[in-house]
């Protein structure tokens, strides 16, 4: 099985170390989502954090929306706008938890998060095999 984390459950670890039993304990191949380091690249203020993201990037393959996933994202957010009437800021907050999630889901992965609102929602447009910690 494959596994992919998002930046939340990356991030939440780097502050607390409060996932490395689970992480280090994880059934599965790693893989790296390109939007999870995307974001994570878009934090890192501190060389330290460059250099954890660059030795994240050799670690473990990394896995790129498609051209496919890209379109079905917007169809899906245009969804997620008529059903709920979300406003354009949070849509834009939205898309990389997509995205990601397409991704995930087109590789037969599992996602891992600790962000149980955003992909809840999303894994009703998007199923995808999801486990929150």
């Amino acid at each position: 099985m494959i596994v992919v984390f998002d930046s939340s459950v990356i991030i939440d670890d780097l502050r607390t170390l409060r996932h490395r039993e689970r992480i280090q304990s994880l059934i599965g191949v790693i893989r790296t989502s390109s939007v999870v380091l995307a974001e994570l690249w878009r934090g890192a203020a501190k060389p330290s954090d460059r250099e954890f993201l660059r030795a994240l990037a050799r670690s473990h393959p990394i896995l790129t929306p498609t051209e496919k996933n890209w379109l079905e994202s917007g169809e899906i957010l245009a969804r997620m706008r008529a059903d709920h009437g979300f406003a354009p800021a949070k849509l834009r907050d939205l898309h990389f938890d997509v995205l990601i999630a397409l991704t995930v889901r087109s590789h037969g992965a599992r996602l891992i998060t600790t962000d149980r609102t955003d992909f809840e929602l999303i894994n009703r447009y998007c199923e995808v095999k999801l486990e929150v910690w």
